[in-house]
């Protein structure tokens, strides 16, 4: 409590007045100091105007007749087959081309491009045979599961100090 007891107000406004009054720069730390609090809590306070939202404006695009006939319509899916037919074989082509080059690549910097090729079908082949056995072990889990089973849960409990080790010194 003796502490408080030496601390005034007054005090500390005469401590602040004789600092002010010798500092020649006084007038410029001030304006730093508010511009820099204002600027602060310009950021950091956030803006409590907000108003709600104008609703968006939908735009429907319709691209089909409203009343075609199912004929229409499965000549244009076939339209549209052939279309993702074509493009696909071209995507292929292109893929194929860019392997190609590839293959051209490694065989000029001394790789073995066709012992690569043989691992990578190993790989694909290895992940396909894992995919399609946890398919075939997901079907017949739920097979088994959809049959009851006899056998018992939990194992017979062993008697207590069943294999118990003696301590030495007994």
């Amino acid at each position: 409590m003796a502490f408080w007891h030496n601390v005034s107000p007054t005090g500390a406004v005469k401590d602040f007045a004789h600092l002010w009054r010798n500092n020649p720069h006084r007038w410029p730390v001030l304006a730093v100091s508010i511009a820099g609090s204002v600027g602060l809590m310009a950021i950091i306070i956030p803006k409590s105007e907000r108003i709600i939202p104008r609703q968006p404006e939908v735009t429907y695009i319709t691209t089909y007749a409203a009343g075609r006939s199912d004929a229409e319509i499965l000549a244009s899916n076939l339209a549209n087959q052939k279309k993702q037919d074509v493009l696909r074989a071209q995507e292929a082509e292109r893929e194929e081309y860019r392997k190609n080059l590839y293959r051209q690549l490694g065989r000029m910097t001394g790789v073995d491009v066709d012992k690569m090729e043989r691992e990578i079908k190993q790989e694909q082949a290895a992940e396909e045979a894992a995919i399609k056995a946890k398919a075939e072990q997901a079907r017949t889990g739920q097979a088994q599961q959809a049959a009851p089973q006899n056998a018992p849960q939990n194992p017979p409990a062993e008697e207590p100090g069943a294999g118990a080790q003696p301590v030495a010194g007994q």
